[in-house]
């Protein structure tokens, strides 16, 4: 059960990294074993070298995991997942994925091309997807599509943007509750094969 097991929190978060004022600075203050996935470039960022870092962070503690990914952090889960051994797979319990950047959009910054073309296989644990109806990075109609693919739940909030500092998410505690959600959701699946 999650509860005997000390789980631990992996924050994974996008371009450009999330800086001190971003939820997911909050949540690591807030959280118990929480840990953020260090990147050694945050601005011109390479697919491997992100799936790398993500795959030496679960590798390095034996303990089961919960994914906390923003935007482009969310696209570097999913080609994680598409391409991890199952030792490691079997490390992470679920995975909140926030404002998922969409890097096949016309619009896209040049810099996060080489994360294309988005992996659509569903991913091998629990998952939930809080999506924008006014997000930049991805519509709503692609984070359900997203969703879809990967098999996660969804949420779409209303006007929330990319769900960063610049829309007013500086401490999201609403978040809290769709990672309780998921949670919960992972205690039911565990009971399931008990």
């Amino acid at each position: 059960m999650m509860r005997s097991e000390a789980v631990r929190y992996l924050i994974m978060p996008g371009w450009q990294g999330s800086g001190d004022d971003h939820w997911q600075s909050h949540w690591q203050r807030s959280l118990p074993n929480s840990a953020r996935v260090e990147q050694r470039d945050w601005l011109t960022p390479r697919r491997e070298d992100w799936v790398a870092a993500l795959e030496q962070q679960i590798a390095a503690d034996p303990r089961p995991a919960i994914l906390i990914a923003h935007s482009l952090g969310c696209i570097t889960v999913a080609h994680w997942a598409a391409q991890a051994v199952p030792a490691t797979l079997r490390r992470v319990r679920g995975a909140l994925l926030v404002a998922p950047a969409d890097v096949q959009r016309p619009n896209c910054p040049e810099a996060l091309r080489n994360f294309a073309p988005i992996p659509r296989q569903s991913l091998p644990f629990p998952s939930q997807l809080v999506g924008s109806d006014n997000d930049s990075a991805a519509s709503a109609a692609r984070a359900i599509e997203l969703a879809r693919d990967w098999g996660s739940e969804v949420a779409i909030l209303s006007g929330a943007g990319h769900i960063n500092v610049k829309s007013g998410h500086q401490r999201w505690d609403q978040g809290f509750a769709y990672l309780f959600r998921l949670q919960s959701r992972i205690e039911q699946q565990q009971r399931l094969r008990a």
